[in-house]
Order: C-alpha cells, then sequence, then structure tokens
C-alpha cells in the first residue's frame, strides 16, 4: 500500500509542476532558480565545513 500512496504522490507533484510552468512560466522560472539557490548554498556550506575538517577544526 505505501507504494501506491507513494505513486500518487508524485503523480500530483507532477501535475502541480506542470499546472504552475502552463499557467505561469515566469514563477515558475522563479521557483527553478530559488531552487538552484539553494543547492548552491548548501554545496557551499558542505565545502567550508570539509575545508574546516580539513584545516583540524580551527
Amino acid at each position: 500500500m505505501a507504494v501506491n500512496a507513494k505513486k500518487i504522490a508524485v503523480y500530483v507533484l507532477v501535475v502541480f509542476a506542470l499546472y504552475v510552468v502552463i499557467t505561469d512560466p515566469a514563477k515558475a522560472a522563479d521557483y527553478v532558480q530559488i531552487g538552484f539557490e539553494g543547492i548552491s548554498d548548501a554545496a557551499k556550506a558542505l565545502g567550508d565545513f570539509a575545508t574546516w575538517v580539513a584545516n583540524g577544526g580551527k
């Protein structure tokens, strides 16, 4: 039953994404940009942490 719930959730998410893209492409582009900025910030934070660890935590 969990597999069916997961499939339904993915389907709903895809339909919602298509709806947003079709009805307001500019806002959809803003959402994508926000997502990529978040990923970029997270990667930078991980890099800073790894550098800190490599330097002995100083």
